[in-house]
């Protein structure tokens, strides 16, 4: 399982790697002082993005599971079949 997060500022998403704790602490930082640039690390390599947090503006954080492996299903129909196959 690999999980990639989401961080959604002002109905924009962000998709960013493992961990996220010190920049959750940077944004509510920023938010507690009134405003304040935090940058956002990109998910693959690039410099990022500067984000200018502010009170009151909608923030909100969310894990996505990217990886689900497909091993453990009980059955060798493929994702989305049901039934019995019938063949004329």
């Amino acid at each position: 399982m690999t999980l990639v997060h989401r961080l959604t500022v002002d109905g924009r998403d962000y998709f960013l790697p493992d961990p996220v704790t010190e920049l959750k602490q940077q944004v509510l930082e920023a938010i507690k002082a009134g405003g304040g640039y935090v940058n956002i690390p990109p998910l693959r390599g690039g410099p990022g993005i500067d984000i200018l947090f502010s009170p009151g503006m909608p923030v909100t954080w969310s894990q996505i599971d990217v990886g689900g492996d497909l091993s453990d299903r009980d059955d060798d129909k493929p994702a989305g079949a049901s039934g019995d196959e019938i063949v004329l």
